[in-house]
């Protein structure tokens, strides 16, 4: 990987960090507890705890992502970032620059 796109992978990574920081920050306040409430419906509080659960998932989602990306920024200057860890071939640059997180190529991550 030449060292322009590196560095331009290196700024994606980053923007992407600030990105699910913001994410989780707002992940986080729709994930409190629904708590009990006369004015709310049962129908509504059903619904209530639906969509927190799904806003759960996503903020769990988005955790792991962003520990997955800052493993990457921490490691793109290691001789083997960019190499799939299964059959050692380089992984596809476009793949790279779409998630930078990977770990595996195209055909290994099937």
């Amino acid at each position: 990987m030449s060292p322009e796109a590196k560095k331009a992978l290196k700024g994606k990574i980053l923007a992407d960090i600030v990105a699910l920081k913001a994410d989780i920050e707002r992940l986080e306040a729709l994930t409190q507890p629904i708590p009990p409430d006369d004015a709310i419906g049962r129908i509504s509080r059903m619904e209530a705890i639906h969509e927190k659960s799904i806003n759960e998932t996503a903020l769990d989602a988005a955790k792991t992502r962003l520990i997955r990306l800052e493993l990457a920024l921490s490691k793109i200057d290691h001789p083997d970032f960019g190499i799939c860890v299964e059959c050692g071939e380089a992984i596809a640059a476009g793949r790279i620059m779409l998630m930078p997180e990977s770990t595996r190529c195209v055909k290994c991550a099937e």
